[in-house]
């Protein structure tokens, strides 16, 4: 895992350095009438750029699969040894503890971020404290995203230091394995080769036993709205209320993530207070789900409204074609967001018809006001640097907190439905079939989730900066439309998901097929 974290900070150091549309650095963001400047946005640094993105994206997903290498031993494996190992009426507690411990991991990580964001993405090149034309509100901001990464490595080595130490068996004592000396003895019998021979029948096995099945597949749909949020939640709060990618961390971090830590803790609480069996949890996640679903209603109104930018969302004379740009040359490319005297948004000073700039007296490197702009009407027709302010940003605080408190509430079944698959398989199969669900989880859920929530965010872009033809990053977004297809989106899979856990309820209601051992129709 350490290794992985390593090799995700080197396309920073193996990329040239960070490139943004300004006018410090050439001319071509201004208007120009007297010539007739062809569209550079194909040049050979473009192209070069272009060829790094192709060669950095398999060294990408190599490290991603060695951080999946890394993490057996903690999860699948690490549950099915605490559950072996924890003793009778204790695995659900322990198994939430560990749970909740793993997401705070995260929230420091987030944490950890809202830190190192604020420092510029080629801090290491340019020095420490040197000044910048850009600021953290700027679109065009880029945090150093590579150092948490090589903080985390650092802990990471420290952390695997513990597992050297461990026996490759643990002594336990004759009343907390469950039947423990038949299962030695059938262990000790089998070879690899034998595992192996047993693999498709015990494979087929699980996959015809509905109840795992249902349980996994309603696992998948939840699953998918962690994907994605925790894929995407930061750039939906940039997006939809103009937060910084630092504010938005911190927001997440100390929030949102340590709201679901304690659900899954409250879960486990339950689980070893309450005692829910395998029917009861089914309908006690079915309520909670619900009201987690319904509390996520109010978001689709607690949102902005999308700026009103000039040749995207907003024609001074009511139609496409007759822009004041027009004449101006404007490179197709240019991203350099400003905000005119007339509080409409321009995609850069050329599409606001400036002419000239004047700089920041306390800093040379930065623009202090763009002059001379013919596309602005009034007297004063002149354009800050950066986009217009958001009309609502006092929603950003209340929108987490709704989300965190929806989050809370559904974690807190995380634990019980874990605990069911444990107990609805025979005991020999627990650790086969945890590696099962981790792998129908992630072929159903972790893989597809995200990219499609990326499609439909991306579905919601309403001007693309093209590089070479090609859509390069969405400029500007439709607010409305974001909102709902990535709210909407994670509420139908958390709907899927509880109409599962009803159909599972109904099964297990009217069969006895399921109680393998007899502790499992106990209380859990």
């Amino acid at each position: 895992m350490a290794v992985s974290a390593t090799m995700l900070t080197l396309p920073h150091f193996l990329s040239q350095p960070y490139k943004y549309d300004s006018v410090l650095h050439n001319h071509r963001d201004l208007c120009n009438l007297h010539i007739n400047v062809s569209d550079p946005s194909c040049d050979q640094e473009e192209t070069r750029h272009l060829t790094e993105n192709h060669y950095l994206w398999p060294l990408m997903a190599s490290a991603q699969l060695l951080f999946g290498v890394g993490s057996v031993p903690i999860q699948p494996f690490g549950l099915s040894y605490i559950d072996d190992f924890a003793g009778p009426g204790n695995s659900a507690l322990y198994i939430a503890i560990l749970f909740s411990v793993s997401v705070f991991g995260p929230a420091v990580g987030y944490l950890l971020g809202s830190v190192v964001l604020q420092f510029y993405v080629d801090v290491d090149r340019i020095g420490l404290g040197a000044e910048q034309e850009l600021h953290q509100g700027d679109p065009r901001w880029v945090g150093a995203w590579w150092m948490g990464l090589l903080i985390t490595t650092g802990f990471l080595l420290v952390t695997s230091v513990p597992y050297f130490f461990f026996p490759r068996t643990m002594p336990a004592k004759h009343n907390v394995m469950r039947n423990k000396s038949d299962m030695d003895d059938k262990k000790l019998d089998r070879s690899l080769l034998d595992r192996l021979k047993l693999f498709p029948r015990m494979l087929s096995h699980l996959l015809l036993n509905p109840l795992f099945l249902m349980l996994v597949l309603a696992q998948c749909c939840f699953s998918s709205v962690i994907a994605g949020l925790s894929t995407f939640l930061n750039k939906f709060l940039e997006q939809q209320f103009s937060a910084s990618t630092a504010y938005s961390s911190l927001l997440v971090g100390a929030l949102n993530l340590p709201a679901v830590a304690l659900g899954m803790l409250m879960g486990g609480v339950i689980m070893k207070r309450v005692g829910l069996t395998l029917k009861t949890i089914p309908r006690f996640s079915v309520l909670v789900l619900t009201a987690s679903t319904l509390l996520c209603v109010p978001l689709f109104f607690m949102g902005c409204q999308t700026h009103n930018v000039t040749g995207v969302n907003h024609f001074q004379f009511g139609q496409q074609g007759s822009l004041c740009y027009t004449n101006c040359s404007c490179v197709s490319s240019a991203f350099n967001p400003v905000c005119g005297s007339d509080a409409v948004e321009y995609i850069s000073p050329c599409h606001a018809g400036c002419t000239n700039f004047t700089k920041d007296l306390n800093n040379t490197y930065r623009v202090q006001l763009y002059t001379q702009c013919m596309c602005i009407p009034g007297n004063q027709s002149h354009a800050q640097p950066g986009p217009c302010p958001n009309s609502c940003p006092h929603f950003l605080v209340p929108a987490i907190l709704v989300i965190s408190l929806a989050a809370l509430i559904a974690s807190i079944t995380h634990n019980p439905l874990y605990m069911m698959v444990l107990r609805s398989v025979a005991s020999e199969e627990k650790s086969f079939a945890i590696g099962i669900q981790f792998l129908l989880m992630r072929l159903l859920a972790w893989l597809p989730a995200p990219a499609l929530f990326g499609m439909a965010i991306d579905k919601s872009c309403i001007w693309w900066k093209q590089i070479c033809g090609k859509n390069f990053s969405c400029g500007y977004y439709d607010n409305i439309l974001l909102r709902n297809r990535y709210i909407g989106l994670q509420m139908s899979y958390k709907v899927m998901g509880i109409i599962l856990l009803m159909i599972l309820g109904w099964k297990a209601q009217r069969t006895q097929e399921y109680c393998l051992e007899k502790d499992h129709c106990d209380p859990i």
